[in-house]
């Protein structure tokens, strides 16, 4: 641009003898074009470091996901343990309660047969007393009067 600025003048001097309008033609066009490669070149050079750091950009994001996943993973890993580990303690619990109510049904069934047992005797002993008492009155010919 600064050569455009610089040439334009000299087409209002047309009484200069050394002025030959196609040279200033292919000069300046040879220089847009030189501008132009200029900056496409410098585009180009832009997009590839922008394209350079949204890959860093990405590569990172990326490692934070694994990071953060990896972390989850962790603790779900740890959570999963101490849930498994106090459902065992749970169910120890309920095993150990439940023999300990095994044996005091089978203590108590005991308790209760030999109950029924002394139960019976005392009836049996209740019985063969009266029996005895009867017969002995009915040997006698004594009557009780009830």
């Amino acid at each position: 641009m600064y050569q455009f600025n610089w040439l334009s003048p000299q087409f209002a001097f047309h009484h200069n003898t050394n002025f030959n309008p196609s040279l200033i033609e292919d000069d300046l066009l040879k220089l847009f074009e030189i501008e132009a490669y200029r900056s496409w070149a410098n585009l180009e050079l832009a997009c590839k470091v922008e394209t350079e750091e949204t890959q860093k950009a990405m590569e990172e994001a990326e490692q934070e996901i694994n990071s953060a996943v990896e972390s989850a993973m962790d603790e779900f890993q740890r959570f999963a343990e101490e849930f498994e580990r106090e459902a065992m303690a749970e169910y120890n619990s309920l095993v150990s309660t439940a023999e300990a109510a095994w044996k005091m049904g089978k203590s108590l069934e005991k308790a209760a047969t030999n109950a029924s047992k002394k139960y019976i005797e005392a009836a049996l002993n209740s019985a063969t007393n009266s029996m005895r008492s009867a017969w002995k009155g009915v040997s006698s010919r004594k009557v009780h009067p009830h």
